[in-house]
C-alpha cells in the first residue's frame, strides 16, 4: 500500500470520529514528509529503520510507513477501517456535495488542498469552502483583503466551489462586504454571537438575514450544543415558523448540520420547516478532511425525519445547485 495514501486515510478516519487535531495532525504531517522524497528513498530508510533525523516522522508513522512498504495494509488502518461507523442510508447515497467546509484560512485544521482531495476521494461533485467572515475573530475570519486571495486558491480546485459561512450581525446584516458576497457561489449564513438574544430580537436579526439576497443557506440555526468537548449550549430562541416561513419565501436552504455536537436543527424545527416548504442542505461543517463524512450522520436524520431527496439541495447537480444560488 502506497504509504502517504496509508497515513492520510489514518488521520481521515481519526478525524471521522472527532479525534484531536494535535494526535491527526501528526499523520497528515508525516504524510506530507514523505510525499516529497523519492519513492527509492521511502523504500530504502523504511527497509533499514531508518528515520532518525527525518522531521515529522515518529516511531507510529514510521511503522505505518514500514508495513505499508512491505506490502500490507498498516494494523493501525485496518483497525480503524474495522471500528469505523459507516451509514446504511439510501439518502446518503444521493448527496452529491457538500455546502459548508473549512480549511486553515480560518479554524480549519488543514490547507485547501487537503479539504479538496478528500472532497474528491469521497465522491463528491462539488465542496462549498466556507471559512468564517471577519467578525468571528475567535476563528480567524477572513477580512476582505484574505477573502479574496483566497478566492484565487479556491479556483485551483476543479471539485471546489466558492463561499463563506458569514455571521449574521446583530441588526441582521451580513459581516462581509456586498461586492465579495456577489462573487462567492454560496453564501451560509450563521448566528455566533449574542446566542441568548431575546426572542423577538433574535428572530427579527434571522429574518433581516434571510431576506438579505445574497443568503443561500441558514446555517446551524438554533446554535445548540448537545455533546463534546465544548460542553452543552441550549438552543436560541426565536419564532421557527416565522423564520421558516420566511426561508421557504425566499428559497433559503435550512441547513441540518451533521456535526454530532450540534444536532441542528432539533428534530422538532425540522418537522415545522418541513412544513412551512423549506428547502433543506445537509452539511457537514467539516474543520478537517475526515469530518467531511459527517454527512453520513446528517443524511440519516433528515431521513429519519422524513425530509425528501428532491427538497435537498445537496442532492442536485452542480449546475442546478449553482442556478438555484444565484437566483
Amino acid at each position: 500500500m502506497d504509504p502517504v495514501a496509508a497515513l492520510n486515510e489514518i488521520a481521515y478516519w481519526m478525524e471521522r470520529e472527532l479525534a484531536s487535531p494535535f494526535k491527526t495532525k501528526a499523520f497528515r504531517h508525516a504524510a506530507s514528509v514523505l510525499a516529497a522524497l523519492p519513492a527509492a528513498e521511502v523504500a530504502e530508510r523504511s527497509a533499514a529503520g531508518r528515520w532518525t533525523g527525518v522531521a515529522g516522522v515518529g516511531g507510529s508513522t514510521a511503522e505505518v510507513v514500514r508495513e505499508a512498504v512491505a506490502g500490507g495494509i498498516p494494523s493501525r488502518l485496518a483497525g480503524l477501517r474495522a471500528n469505523a461507523t459507516t451509514t446504511t442510508s439510501p439518502l446518503r447515497k444521493q448527496l452529491r456535495g457538500d455546502l459548508h467546509a473549512h480549511s486553515d484560512w480560518s479554524d480549519g485544521t488543514t490547507p485547501i488542498g487537503a479539504m479538496a482531495d478528500t472532497a474528491t476521494w469521497l465522491g463528491h461533485e462539488y465542496l462549498v469552502l466556507t471559512d468564517h467572515s471577519p467578525h468571528l475573530r475567535v476563528a480567524n475570519g477572513l477580512s476582505p483583503e484574505r477573502l479574496r486571495e483566497q478566492l484565487e486558491e479556491v479556483a485551483k480546485y476543479d471539485v471546489l466551489l466558492s463561499g463563506i459561512e458569514v455571521d449574521i450581525l446583530d441588526d441582521g446584516s451580513l459581516d462581509q462586504v456586498p461586492e465579495l458576497l456577489d462573487r462567492l457561489d454560496v453564501v451560509v449564513a450563521s448566528v455566533h454571537s449574542k446566542l441568548k438574544m431575546e426572542k423577538d430580537e433574535m428572530t427579527a436579526r434571522m429574518l433581516a438575514a434571510i431576506r438579505d439576497p445574497h443568503t443561500d443557506v441558514l446555517g446551524h440555526c438554533t446554535g445548540r450544543l448537545v455533546e463534546g468537548s465544548r460542553g452543552t449550549r441550549g438552543q436560541s430562541a426565536f419564532d421557527a415558523r416565522a423564520v421558516f416561513d420566511a426561508c421557504a419565501e425566499h428559497g433559503v436552504a435550512v441547513e441540518i448540520n451533521s456535526r454530532p455536537e450540534r444536532q441542528d436543527p432539533p428534530d422538532a424545527l425540522i418537522a415545522i420547516a418541513l412544513d412551512a416548504g423549506c428547502l433543506f442542505s445537509i452539511d457537514s461543517d467539516a474543520h478537517a478532511p475526515g469530518q467531511l463524512g459527517l454527512i453520513d450522520l446528517g443524511a440519516e436524520r433528515a431521513e429519519a425525519n422524513g425530509v425528501p431527496a428532491d427538497r435537498i439541495v445537496t442532492t442536485w447537480p452542480v449546475g442546478t445547485l449553482l442556478d438555484w444560488a444565484k437566483g
